[in-house]
């Protein structure tokens, strides 16, 4: 997974709400595109609260996202080959 991919599901418009799967089976639901920062490495996802502000934050390795699903149908939208 890169940096590219998460910034593409992000930018879609209308946003269409995904959850980020890892290696270890953590899941992360995308509800808004501001409640995920991207840095180099990785990024942070906001967790818990209401719209646009998020009650905490997790951290999420590029090297750990093992697929992105949307919520909408289930499909997964991409996944890292092991």
């Amino acid at each position: 997974m890169t940096l590219d991919t998460i910034q593409e599901l992000l930018a879609r418009r209308p946003f269409e709400p995904f959850r980020i799967v890892t290696s270890s089976g953590d899941r992360y639901d995308v509800r808004h595109p501001e409640l995920v920062l991207r840095v180099k490495n990785g990024l942070y996802v906001g967790l818990g609260g209401r719209g646009t502000v998020a009650q905490r934050a997790a951290y999420v390795s590029l090297l750990h996202i093992s697929a992105v699903v949307t919520s909408g149908n289930g499909a997964k939208r991409g996944s890292r080959q092991q």
